[in-house]
């Protein structure tokens, strides 16, 4: 299986309009703010720092290019050829490979872990924006790449995200500039229940390792001026033993 036409269709436009420069996007926060933090969570359970890491879904390339400065080999997969456009041109030395994948697809997700071989997986907020037909193909993906000695971080908004982003998007003044095109083009969250993440990694075969909460920040203030941040969970998983 592999994801909807109209999901990559959304997503190949979102992209195409999106400006080069980095905060641009609702999402693409400082790594400082994102990734870093994610990392102190993440490397304590990783078996084996040494294992290609796939940052799954990673847009411009933001957050790859802070983990190319820590792991030896990063490669910065996604569904959008127009996002990976945006990261190559932002990384000239390049410091990670890029590859558009649909790791919903499990033909795709085998033959990357059949080059790869096993690694570990940096997930940030796309479980998420999957219609919901492709959640579990998605985590069943993310087993495939991980193999026996690979861990995932997946950082997901949770539901009480959903309420501040109905906030943002029905403003009477209108949607933040930031989130005005994520709406326009359809790619809007779509609510997943807190419980259901851990069950599609538990149904792709994964022990959820570690788990917490933590605010996902991004790039988009309130009209106070302070940074929007939105609830979000956060997961380690891999194989038992």
């Amino acid at each position: 299986m592999s994801v909807t036409s109209r999901y990559r269709e959304a997503w190949e436009g979102f992209w195409r309009e999106a400006p080069d420069e980095q905060g641009a996007v609702f999402w693409d926060a400082e790594p400082a703010l994102t990734v870093a933090r994610h990392l102190a969570l993440f490397e304590p359970h990783l078996s084996d720092p040494g294992l290609p890491l796939v940052d799954l879904g990673c847009g411009n390339g933001t957050q790859t290019r802070f983990l190319a400065d820590r792991f030896p080999h990063v490669l910065g997969a996604d569904l959008s050829a127009a996002a990976l456009d945006h990261a190559r041109t932002a990384d000239p030395a390049g410091q990670a490979a890029y590859r558009q994948l649909d790791a919903a697809d499990k033909s795709a997700a085998q033959a990357l872990h059949a080059e790869l071989g096993d690694a570990n997986v940096y997930v940030r907020g796309v479980l998420h924006q999957c219609e919901p037909d492709d959640r579990q193909p998605l985590a069943d993906g993310i087993a495939i790449l991980l193999g026996d000695r690979g861990r995932a971080f997946l950082v997901e908004p949770s539901q009480a995200a959903g309420a501040v982003l109905k906030e943002l998007a029905t403003s009477p003044s209108g949607p933040p500039p930031k989130l005005e095109p994520v709406l326009r083009h359809g790619i809007a969250p779509v609510a997943v229940a807190d419980a259901a993440v851990p069950e599609f990694l538990t149904a792709a075969g994964l022990t959820v390792l570690a788990s917490g909460t933590l605010p996902l920040v991004t790039t988009e203030h309130a009209p106070d001026g302070t940074r929007i941040e939105l609830p979000s969970s956060w997961y380690v998983t891999g194989r038992a033993g």
